[in-house]
């Protein structure tokens, strides 16, 4: 009886205090009271807490950070280490980060996840060969390797060493190889060196006519196939080697299963879009199967592929049956990849004035189209409103113009679409990035895009329209929102290989938080996540990176050799080194 006196009494008093801290005082101040002391600031319990650390958070309104508490997959505190504490209990498993760096996850919003690491390709070749008669040996090595009737598929080569053969490619081929298919693609993927027996199956014959998009290459004299196929004419032929079997499909899996993210994980590496994905391939079928497996260990933006020479009626009611994006799920296919242009070195980037000598047979070479200004505005059209954003391969000057041409024609407000590559870009239409909301995805961590390599391109298009290739810090200056991306496999993934190019580039380069911003904040944009990821901030989805170092205390070129020591993906460690 004593004791219940006694509770009620306590309880009593405690509502007593709890209205006067309501009421406050005269001033606005609430009213002081010993009993505030014991009123808990915190009820949520933290399931991991990280501590002592340096966390640049890619939040404006708060930088830097010491702790961060979770709870299960949901960031609920971002601060000090003094006030994380009141998130432990006796159940959170706390991580002394001992002073290192904690970042977002990386985005790369740029990656071939599939094609890249499935074993359906059965050789590589070096690109530094000059002389394609060298590679002769390793063909027929790689045919014995992998005998059979069906196609050898290789990759590697450059296409100059072909157009600088002393005989036709297709002879040097069929000498390797020929009593079956052979089909290898150049190491930029824009160009296919096939022999007499692949362009058989194919049925390409010397009246062939072009296809949308590419280049069937012919002696200028005789009319012959000399077996280069540039651009969307060999990705007609590999569409063909490429045809799904069980075989195909069970290769696919394995390479993105056993390879791609287990390495993506080691690279901090949580968002990713499929830039590619060939769903006539049945490439989809392989992400709805890791899906189904509960295996994908990031999340995911599949690009499907639009195919040049489709027709558009059936192509565009297949792309909307495709189109899924289920917020609950990693996976989604919500991005269309589409072509505008070609490649500067194949002389098939869209350009606005001719290039200076032609590679191709096109007297007066302004480039190739895959997909027209007009056929780009008829395809936001139809495609947009489903909730289709628009990830737009463009080059050369005009591509990007007619890209951005396409936006302004037919897209909304509400669109995010976004141009890849971005390589040479008219001054004129810098400014339009920012004033039609359009994203300039980049690519620096090929080598090939520095500085120092500018002028390689000057024979084709002249030292002017060479100079400040990938023009990222104009972009920028512009208001233009700039993600970085790898391309991979045409360049390593590695997220820092791309951070330290991107601030080493001088006259073209971003400050490192600007860097750092395009690989997390600014990707998760164009992949409409970042409202959950992208920085670290309270209520977001724990995807986060532990560094070995302090990026911003190191010397600029060596951010290259950071290393990933933990990625947290959706609060669960996938990868700890």
């Amino acid at each position: 009886m004593f004791l219940a006196n006694k509770k009620s009494i306590m309880t009593s008093l405690l509502i007593v205090n709890l209205l006067l801290i309501g009421c406050g005082n005269s001033n606005g101040n609430a009213t002081n009271n010993t009993l505030e002391s014991t009123v808990p600031k915190n009820t949520e319990v933290a399931t991991q807490v990280f501590k002592n650390g340096k966390i640049y958070t890619v939040n404006e309104q708060q930088e830097w950070a010491d702790a961060v508490a979770i709870k299960d997959n949901k960031i609920i505190f971002v601060g000090s280490n003094a006030d994380v504490e009141s998130y432990v209990d006796s159940t959170t498993k706390v991580t002394d980060l001992s002073g290192k760096m904690m970042i977002p996850g990386f985005h790369d919003v740029h990656m071939h996840p599939i094609e890249s690491a499935s074993e359906n390709t059965h050789f590589a070749i070096s690109a530094q060969v000059t002389n394609p008669e060298n590679y002769i040996d390793e063909i027929i090595a790689a045919s014995t390797a992998n005998p059979g009737s069906g196609w050898l598929i290789g990759f590697g080569h450059s296409i100059f060493s072909l157009l600088e053969a002393s005989r036709p490619p297709i002879d040097i081929l069929d000498e390797a190889v020929p009593d079956r298919p052979v089909i290898i693609m150049d190491h930029t993927s824009h160009s296919m060196w096939v022999n007499s027996a692949a362009l058989e199956v194919a049925g390409f014959t010397k009246d062939t006519p072009h296809p949308t998009g590419g280049r069937i290459l012919r002696d200028e004299f005789t009319g012959k196939l000399n077996g280069i196929l540039i651009d969307n004419a060999g990705n007609i032929v590999m569409d063909i080697a490429l045809e799904p079997t069980t075989a195909s499909l069970q290769a696919d899996y394995n390479g993105l299963v056993e390879y791609t993210l287990p390495q993506l994980a080691k690279h901090g590496i949580t968002s990713i879009s499929d830039a590619r994905s060939f769903w006539q391939r049945d490439d989809h079928t392989t992400w709805l199967k890791a899906e189904q497996n509960d295996v994908i260990t990031a999340r995911v933006a599949v690009g499907l592929w639009a195919y040049p020479s489709a027709n558009d009626d059936e192509q565009l009611a297949d792309l909307k049956a495709l189109y899924s994006n289920n917020s609950d799920s990693y996976l989604k296919f919500n991005q269309i990849k589409l072509y505008s242009d070609g490649i500067v070195v194949n002389a098939t980037s869209a350009m606005l004035s001719a290039y200076n000598i032609d590679l191709i047979g096109i007297p007066e070479n302004k480039g190739l189209n895959y997909f027209s200004q007009a056929r780009i505005e008829k395809y936001i059209a139809a495609l947009a409103p489903t909730g289709f954003d628009f990830h737009m391969h463009a080059i050369g000057d005009r591509g990007i113009r007619e890209a951005l041409n396409a936006v302004e024609n037919a897209g909304s407000a509400d669109e995010r679409h976004r141009i890849t590559h971005v390589e040479i870009v008219d001054p004129a239409d810098i400014p339009r990035f920012a004033a039609l909301n359009v994203t300039a995805d980049a690519q620096v961590a090929g080598d090939f895009t520095n500085p120092e390599h500018w002028q390689e391109n000057n024979e084709l298009i002249g030292a002017v329209r060479s100079d400040n290739a990938v023009p990222i810090k104009s972009l920028d200056a512009a208001g233009a929102r700039v993600t970085l991306s790898s391309d991979w496999n045409v360049s390593p993934f590695n997220p820092f290989i791309g951070l330290q190019n991107a601030v080493t580039r001088a006259p073209q380069e971003l400050t490192l938080s600007k860097a750092i911003k395009a690989y997390t904040l600014n990707s998760a944009y164009v992949m409409r996540q970042e409202d959950k990821v992208g920085s670290i901030e309270v209520g977001k989805l724990a995807d986060l990176v532990v560094l070995d170092r302090n990026l911003f205390d190191i010397a600029e070129n060596s951010i290259n050799q950071t290393k990933i020591i933990m990625t947290v993906f959706d609060g669960e460690i996938i990868y700890q080194r």
